[in-house]
């Protein structure tokens, strides 16, 4: 390899990292070096959560506070041309446009090229390659009014109680930004649409019991200072932060899966870090993934369509 180029290995396969001491998060910063050192860590609990679905990919070539003369951050959904032949890709139908081909990231050396593009953070789909009208996870995105962690806390268990009535298992994870997701594995025999309706009702249901702290209003100006339970990521073609991924925010933070019974102990979004995440793998490792049984636990999102339907009096999504 040239210089300037650290080469990492994956398998079998040897992935090369351009400009690997470059500060992507300013001056002292997280390094490409230590994104992809970061990447390789966590694959062995990433993968099941992004394998062989698209992804979109939010890339920051020179970093994410990049001066007037740098280029900003943007996303890329296209796999480009002069990816190497190893990469798989899927072809897709946009909502608009016609058809792309979306990466989909198989493997460690998959995650390691990334890092080599400077893409922060990944996005992956709802949807798996081979059905991408059908998804196998539901998510809620619960972002706090202003910086009211708790509130998003709140909001988590109050969506968890509606699916529990409506017989689906969830778990939960901050995003590293400013809020947690909600995330429920589903059983791939319902259509998208249905899917998103089915979350939308769970979101209904929830803030028709809390209507002094949460909200399905889209509109900013009408929420009241209330916590909106956003259901959009369930909608085709939207994607989601995926599960160990880095964010675009100062200090590196990491969207980070949790059992729900830390989850009164972690006082903010972003309490780990590319930095500080190895010593929580580390205990991850001795005691267990909490996500490790999410595939497991997938039930059927017409049944609990059903039993949403009896419980609000509202007609099923078919």
């Amino acid at each position: 390899m040239s210089e300037g180029v650290e080469v990492f290995s994956a398998g079998r396969r040897r992935v090369g990292v351009g400009r690997p001491g470059k500060e992507l998060f300013g001056a002292g910063g997280v390094t490409k070096r230590e994104l992809a050192g970061h990447y390789r860590r966590v694959a062995p609990f990433m993968l099941a959560h992004v394998r062989g679905r698209p992804l979109a990919l939010h890339r920051f070539p020179d970093g994410i506070d990049p001066g007037a003369s740098g280029t900003p951050g943007f996303f890329q959904k296209n796999l480009p041309e002069y990816a190497p032949e190893w990469l798989r890709g899927v072809r897709v139908d946009r909502m608009h446009g016609g058809p792309i081909t979306m990466l989909v990231c198989d493997d460690t050396a998959t995650l390691l090229w990334l890092a080599d593009q400077a893409v922060i953070t990944p996005h992956p789909w709802t949807t798996r390659a081979a059905a991408l009208r059908r998804p196998d996870r539901m998510i809620f995105d619960l972002d706090p009014p202003g910086h009211d962690f708790a509130a998003a806390r709140r909001a988590a268990y109050d969506v968890r109680d509606v699916l529990a009535e409506v017989g689906l298992a969830c778990y939960i994870m901050t995003t590293g930004s400013r809020g947690l997701h909600v995330v429920v594995p589903l059983r791939p025999e319902a259509d998208i649409d249905a899917v998103r309706d089915l979350a939308r009702g769970i979101a209904g249901a929830a803030a028709r019991r809390h209507p002094g702290r949460l909200t399905t209003e889209v509109r900013k100006d009408k929420r009241g200072g209330r916590l909106f339970l956003d259901t959009m990521r369930n909608s085709y073609a939207q994607h989601s932060v995926a599960p160990y991924a880095v964010r675009a925010l100062p200090g590196a933070p990491v969207a980070t899966p949790l059992w729900w019974e830390e989850l009164d102990a972690v006082r903010s979004a972003g309490a780990w870090s590319v930095r500080s995440l190895p010593g929580r793998l580390a205990e991850l490792a001795a005691g267990g993934d909490p996500w490790h049984a999410l595939g497991r636990h997938a039930r059927s999102p017409r049944r609990a369509g059903e039993r949403l339907a009896r419980l609000t009096g509202a007609a099923s999504p078919q």
